[in-house]
């Protein structure tokens, strides 16, 4: 807990003056799980989230297709608690989900969770093949990991292939990376207001134009299956 102590003050003092949205009490049925895509779409998905993300994060995955795009999650957590959110989800969801590790290879149908506390999550490549990069900077955007360093590495790497998605949390992390990968050609999500447990990353990244469009959270998967496809909608660019 000491080595906690100053994070939690802060998220503390930050909820104070966040406005809180509560669950509905009847969410709307879950729809059946989503065919395979039966193809590899040459897209890679990045994802970040913070508090309500947890529940989001299985939200989105259990309606994505078994066979997904190669996907990297940056999730605020503390160390040690990673791995077993990752075995939760590996569980629970359609894909194969694992706490990711250093210079891993990424690959079509799995999920990669960026351990919490010691490291920032990065996409890089060896030759053809996409990996893990693990970077041990300090806290970007009072993170480690960061959301905004595994954004900023999907536009250095990635480009117009990647699909980056930000979802509930506190603060604005993740928001000047996704702003950079929109600049870079990629396909940018977020999360909207209406189904977001606290819209504070996801709106200050609409609200400085990294969005390219919201969705509620229950729509999201739809959203990114229908930009792995040839006939995906083109938003516009900055």
């Amino acid at each position: 807990m000491a080595a906690l102590a100053d994070e939690l003050r802060a998220k503390v003092k930050a909820a104070a003056h966040t406005r809180v949205r509560t669950r509905p009490a009847q969410p709307k049925p879950r729809l059946p799980q989503r065919q395979a895509l039966n193809r590899q779409t040459g897209k890679i998905l990045l994802v970040g989230a913070s508090t309500g993300g947890v529940e989001a994060l299985k939200t989105l995955l259990m309606d994505m297709p078994p066979d997904c795009p190669p996907t990297l999650i940056t999730q605020h957590m503390p160390e040690r608690f990673t791995a077993a959110f990752a075995n939760r989800l590996n569980r629970q969801c359609p894909m194969t989900v694992c706490e990711a590790t250093d210079k891993q290879r990424i690959l079509p149908g799995c999920v990669y969770v960026a351990p919490g506390g010691a490291h920032h999550l990065e996409l890089s490549r060896e030759g053809m093949a996409w990996v893990c990069k693990f970077n041990d900077g300090p806290p970007v955007s009072g993170h480690r990991p960061s959301v905004d360093v595994l954004f900023r590495s999907g536009a250095r790497v990635a480009g117009s292939k990647a699909i980056g998605v930000i979802l509930t949390g506190m603060g604005k992390d993740g928001a000047e990376g996704l702003l950079e990968l929109r600049k870079a050609g990629a396909s940018t999500l977020g999360q909207d207001e209406a189904s977001s447990l606290i819209y504070g990353m996801p709106r200050v990244a609409f609200e400085r134009g990294a969005v390219e469009r919201q969705y509620a959270l229950t729509d999201l998967a739809g959203a990114i299956v229908e930009r792995c496809s040839d006939r995906a909608p083109v938003g516009a660019r900055l």
